[in-house]
Formats: structure tokens, C-alpha cells, sequence
């Protein structure tokens, strides 16, 4: 399958939040996205829920949530929308039925936790560390039984950690990055689900804050298959489920831009490296310089379309967040400029649907509650 040139690219300005806000969480179920909570531009955590018909390109309120909430991590099980910990004045777990339009309160974690990161199995929850009020990273890793209600506590992480990334292959979690305190993490661990052990991997080569994390597959005959999209937040992460054209066979995972921080008397600085781990061979390539991006951010949307990864806004060098856009060519080992985001701003929650990116809200100066979509030009 041929992939689209960067002309073929376009930005689209979809129908605007009902409320502005950064650092809202997302989740795609029945083809729907869901917006839960974020921060106002007062700097409170909100109970805001609304819900997106891309059909109809319209927000919808629903019932809020019992409790205000930022950078929640929220997962999506049949019908019924999950939400753990986030940053507010309650962590406990909760649940919404979307039939029944009703939350509920369910068992609460051995500790009130921020900075948690979930993945999902057979209708499970697994809960990777976090952070609690005392801003003591934790190692924990819990699984969610929802038929039971009941958390089931496993092996701790070897590395405690808060705002990691974690995602689902067959029956392993593998858990990277993250944070302690102000520092990035570099571990990288995996956890088996049948033996209940963890093993270490290689750590990431570069540390830094508030970079992307992406599993990438090679390519092969056009085919739909599951991938998996991981992007950290500042208080959280969330994993997304997407499809695309490609065999996910012989996967990287790469490791894209963010915030190197220095050391004592070194001021951190924007970077554009990207590190590439091979799933198969086990271990992180030498990345060539051609393969980084173009220009150095953090905190900005990712996601891959059609088979192209694009980064897009975010923070930089530049006095002003950024606008401009960039897309991997895979077998050309390079990254190339598209159209930039029509409203520039960092912090967004994204998702991808259908071979589409959306940026939903995010900051400039201020919240805001723009929503774009990336796709290609309809021929």
C-alpha cells in the first residue's frame, strides 16, 4: 500500500468543547469519544463529561462526575467507562454506564493515588504505580476485578514511578518511563500476567519528561489489525486502541522528543530525539540522526494515520507554543512538514479514530476548548 505524501494531509476544525480545558482524559467506545474532567482557567480540576458524535460533529454534556478531577486515567469496557485517580479532591475509582447515563463509586486503591497507568486484559484493569499526597512515587501494581469489584494486589514494580507509560502485548504489560518527583524515569520493565513476574529491559537510552511513546509496526500487506497508541500525560497516561492498514508484525516502540532535564547546574532543554526499541530483537537500535524530528517539543499530539506517525504543536525552544506539524516516513527514515494545527497549543488530550487524529482542547496562554481533526484529502 502506498502511503500519503504530505500534501495530502489536512487540518479541519471540528465543533468546540462546551467548555475550555487542558488536560482532559479521552476515551473511544461505540465509535463516540469521551471527555472526562480537566483544569479550568482558574486552575481547578473540573466534574466536566461530554461526549462526541463524529457523525454529527457535536458535543453532548453528560451527568458529571462525583468528583473533580485532572488527568484521570480512563478506560473503556464494554459499555461502561472506567476513571482511576487523577488529581482533584477524590481518587476513588469510579465507573459510568452508558446506557444507564449513571456513575458509580467503586473499591477504592490501598492508597489514594495520581499518576496511574492502566491497561486493560479480559475485561481487567491493571493499575501501574503512581503517586500519593505525600508525593511518594509507588511501585504498586494492582489488577481490577469488575465483576467482583475488588482490587487484586500482584508484584510491586521494581521501579516506583508516577505517569508512566504502559501498554498490553498478548499476556505481558510492559511499563516505561514515568517520573519521580521532578526527575524522569528511564526503567523499563515487563510484567508477565501468567507467572506473575517482572522483568527488566533495557532502559531507555535518553530520559526525559513529557516525551511520546508509540508502538510502530513494520509494514506489510494491507490488512486491518489492533495497534496500540500510548501517550503519557503530566498526571497520567491512558491507553488507546486504534486500527490501521498495517500488519502490527515485528512492532518498535518509539520513544519520541520531550524534555531532557539537566543536572544541578544545567537548565533542561527541548529535544527532538527519537529512540526506537525492537519488540522482536528485545533491545533499543542506534537511531540515526535522520530519524529524529525536526523540531524539538514536549507535550504535544501524536498518533499515526494511514501509516505515518504525526507529532503536531507542543512546547519548544520558541517563546510561544508551537503550531507546526510533522510526519515519519518509514521507509524513508525521515520526518517531513505538513500543514500546521489551524489553533497552536500544547498540553491537548488526542486520539485517534478511524485513520483520523483529534486534538481536543489544550492551552495557549489559556485553556482552550479548540478541537481539530487531521485526516487526508478526500480525492
Amino acid at each position: 500500500m502506498e502511503l500519503p505524501c504530505t500534501k495530502d494531509f489536512y487540518w479541519q476544525t471540528l465543533a468546540p468543547l462546551q467548555s475550555p480545558r487542558v488536560y482532559c482524559s479521552i476515551v473511544e467506545t461505540g465509535g463516540k469519544m469521551f471527555a472526562v474532567g480537566g483544569c479550568d482557567d482558574a486552575g481547578n480540576p473540573m466534574n466536566t463529561f461530554e461526549v462526541f458524535s463524529p457523525e454529527a460533529n457535536r458535543w453532548s454534556s453528560l451527568e458529571p462526575m462525583p468528583s473533580s478531577r485532572v488527568g484521570v486515567a480512563v478506560v473503556a469496557l464494554g459499555k461502561r467507562i472506567m476513571v482511576v485517580g487523577g488529581v482533584g479532591e477524590n481518587q476513588t475509582p469510579l465507573t459510568y454506564n452508558i446506557d444507564e447515563g449513571k456513575w458509580k463509586k467503586k473499591s477504592s486503591f490501598r492508597e489514594p493515588a495520581m499518576g496511574i497507568s492502566v491497561t486493560v486484559r479480559d475485561c481487567r484493569v491493571y493499575a501501574a504505580g503512581g503517586m500519593g499526597s505525600d508525593l511518594r512515587p509507588h511501585c504498586f501494581l494492582q489488577q481490577y476485578d469488575m465483576l467482583k469489584d475488588i482490587w487484586v494486589h500482584f508484584t510491586p514494580m521494581p521501579t516506583p514511578r508516577y505517569g508512566a507509560t504502559s501498554f498490553l502485548c498478548g499476556t505481558k504489560i510492559y511499563v516505561l518511563g514515568g517520573r519521580q518527583a521532578k526527575y524522569a524515569v528511564n526503567a523499563f520493565e515487563v510484567f508477565d500476567i501468567e507467572t506473575r513476574t517482572w522483568t527488566k529491559f533495557p532502559s531507555i537510552p535518553n530520559k526525559r519528561a513529557y516525551s511520546r511513546y508509540r508502538i510502530y509496526p513494520s509494514i506489510s500487506r494491507p490488512e486491518y489489525k489492533p495497534r496500540y497508541l500510548i501517550l503519557p500525560t503530566k498526571t497520567g497516561t491512558r491507553l488507546i486502541h486504534e486500527y490501521i492498514r498495517y500488519v502490527l508484525s515485528e512492532g518498535s516502540l518509539y520513544s519520541l522528543g520531550g524534555l531532557r532535564q539537566g543536572g544541578t547546574y544545567r537548565r533542561p532543554k527541548f529535544t527532538k530525539t527519537v529512540d526506537i526499541f525492537e519488540m522482536e530483537q528485545g533491545g533499543w537500535m542506534k537511531t540515526e540522526r535522520s530519524c529524529f524530528l525536526r523540531k524539538r517539543r514536549a507535550d504535544f499530539v501524536a498518533g499515526s494515520i494511514h501509516g505515518r506517525v504525526v507529532v503536531a504543536g507542543g512546547l519548544g525552544n520558541q517563546p510561544s507554543v508551537l503550531e507546526t506539524a510533522e510526519v515519519f516516513h518509514p521507509v524513508k527514515s525521515r520526518w517531513e512538514t505538513i500543514s500546521p494545527m489551524p489553533t497552536p497549543r500544547c498540553a491537548c488530550a488526542n486520539i485517534v479514530l478511524k485513520n483520523r487524529l483529534y486534538a481536543i482542547g489544550g492551552v495557549n496562554q489559556g485553556p482552550s476548548s479548540a478541537v481539530e481533526m487531521l485526516s487526508l484529502v478526500e480525492s
